[in-house]
């Protein structure tokens, strides 16, 4: 069974950077996509970024330029740094793995981690 641990969530000003990691374990990492979503309140969870094993990735129109996702194989994990934050971009993040790509829609992942929240100031 596969888990995931996000972690490095927090509170920034607007205009700050922050970046989160999502630790991955129980399977064989190179086998999975891995994505980023967020769910702001009151609002349905949506697609942020996916990272194949080789680094193929594929962005939200509203975080690219500002968001790079990333992953270190040797270590499983990924990464989501995010720059240029903005208020709108506060909700909770969730990582995700999965075997489709490019995977925007919440179905197309199997395993989901637990979140973290990130919340943007004005």
């Amino acid at each position: 069974q596969v888990q995931l641990v996000e972690s490095g969530g927090g509170l920034v000003q607007a205009g700050g950077s922050l970046s989160v990691s999502c630790a991955f374990s129980g399977r064989t990492f190179r086998m999975y996509a891995m994505g980023w979503f967020r769910q702001a309140p009151g609002k349905e969870r949506e697609f942020v970024a996916t990272i194949t094993w080789s680094s193929r990735l594929y962005y939200a129109d509203s975080v690219k330029g500002r968001f790079t996702i990333s992953r270190d194989n040797a270590k499983n994990t990924v990464y989501l740094q995010m720059n240029s934050l903005k208020p709108e971009d506060t909700a909770v993040y969730y990582c995700a793995a999965g075997q489709v790509f490019p995977g925007i829609e919440e179905g197309q992942y199997d395993y989901w981690g637990q979140g973290t929240q990130i919340t943007v100031s004005s």
